[in-house]
């Protein structure tokens, strides 16, 4: 039997195309899907109250309820 996967918890994935993966549940058809977010690239400075303001303004993170896009992860990491 395969291993089971963790539904929404976020997971470290370094040296992949994104710095994040989450496995969700998708409504619409009943499947786990994998919802993969954040630049490798960028240093993550969530940290700075200014930045994490800015961040989340810039993404509307006030309106980010659907789990199946990276957008409501990115803003719930942030």
């Amino acid at each position: 039997m395969p291993d089971a996967k963790p539904l929404n918890k976020p997971i470290a994935t370094p040296g992949e195309t994104k710095s994040y993966k989450v496995y969700v549940n998708n409504p619409e058809t009943g499947n786990v899907k994998t919802v993969r977010f954040g630049d490798p690239t960028m240093p993550d400075k969530s940290y700075d109250a200014d930045r994490r303001r800015a961040f989340r303004s810039r993404h509307n993170c006030d309106t980010a309820t659907d789990k199946t896009t990276a957008r409501y992860w990115s803003c719930k990491k942030w």
